[in-house]
């Protein structure tokens, strides 16, 4: 994968790179564009309701320390904001996650667009020891003539658990890029994503997580729906390297395109070297079915209505899946807001 720095042109990739082939960072970004100003911001957000510790990242500095570490179970959420208020600039952050072996956290991240024309580029590094839990859960709110990056780099511990839902509005050029090295031993991943784009919105869903060891689990959901003349891209690979036997890998992305000019990209991999493993991934992508629609307005539902709630329907087992409760109904508010 590239590694991209808005200091250095060089590094925008084109779709001539593999990894960057549907998103294509260079057609819409040459050269590096001007610093965002020092700006601050309300205590809020998407998930401000749950309470916790607020860290916040506006334009890309920090109102705090840039370092989150959670030693033991901590039993409220952690809200990480990536927030961006000024038009036409671009800005840059990197935030480590630290859960201690042992530990438990649950870290609530919103991306929130405020101002036109922005980049964002934001790297994660993440380490969950042994042990230890990590819930987290990304709100992508970028604006609709935005460029924003997002990368999280996630090294898991012996019988960690590492749980990331990650959901996505889109943006002129919006990429949700996760890599995970997995070491086995009893550790646990699940992956899920969901987005929702409109407009002329683009939206990529890019991991690849790396079994490293024997007798790993993987579990990676992602749905999504697009409308409009919206692109929605998802790329998981899974790759199992040699001697780790007994992993269990599962991969499942569905999408649904709502108009004529809707596209949807997806390519599901895996990369097996080992031999005593289980290993699947599933990809479709279709429209709304006709018959529950017209059946929907055979009892009096409005077509709008019908559609809404069909595509609530394809779209909820994604939030179903999110541990923490109050983000689950948050999240839940969102999307229903959208359709």
């Amino acid at each position: 994968m590239t590694l991209v720095d808005l200091r250095d042109p060089s590094s925008f990739p084109t779709r001539r790179v593999e990894a960057w082939k549907y998103t294509d960072l260079r057609r819409w970004l040459r050269e590096t564009p001007p610093t965002s100003g020092e700006a601050s911001v309300e205590p809020g957000g998407p998930f401000a309701a749950l309470g916790g510790e607020e860290r916040a990242f506006v334009n890309g500095r920090c109102e705090g320390v840039p370092r989150i570490v959670a030693e033991g179970v901590v039993d409220a959420p952690m809200r990480l904001r990536f927030v961006s208020t000024e038009a036409g600039a671009g800005h840059q952050a990197t935030v480590q996650v630290e859960v201690a072996a042992g530990g438990a956290l649950t870290l609530l991240e919103s991306h929130e667009g405020r101002a036109a024309d922005y980049v964002s580029n934001i790297a994660l590094n993440i380490s969950v020891g042994d042990g230890a839990r990590l819930t987290r859960i990304v709100l992508a709110d970028d604006a609709e003539d935005a460029i924003a990056l997002s990368r999280a780099d996630v090294t898991l511990g012996a019988g960690a658990t590492f749980n990331q839902t990650l959901i996505a509005s889109g943006a002129k050029l919006q990429r949700l890029e996760t890599h995970v090295a997995h070491p086995g031993q009893g550790a646990s991943v699940r992956m899920d994503g969901l987005y929702l784009l409109s407009g002329a919105r683009h939206a990529d869903l890019t991991s690849v997580v790396t079994h490293q060891g024997a007798d790993g689990v993987t579990s990676q959901l992602a749905k999504g729906v697009v409308r409009d003349t919206a692109r929605g891209v998802f790329q998981g690979k899974i790759v199992v390297e040699r001697g780790a036997d007994g992993t269990d890998a599962r991969m499942g992305h569905h999408a649904l395109i709502l108009s004529e000019r809707g596209e949807v990209d997806a390519k599901p991999e895996l990369v097996i070297y080992a031999d005593e493993v289980s290993c699947a991934h599933g990809n479709t992508v279709g429209a709304l079915d006709e018959r529950a629609l017209f059946y929907m307005q055979q009892r009096g539902i409005p077509a709008d209505e019908a559609r809404a709630l069909l595509t609530q329907a394809f779209l909820i087992e994604v939030v179903d899946r999110i541990d923490h409760e109050g983000a689950r109904e948050a999240v839940r508010e969102w999307l229903t807001a959208r359709l």
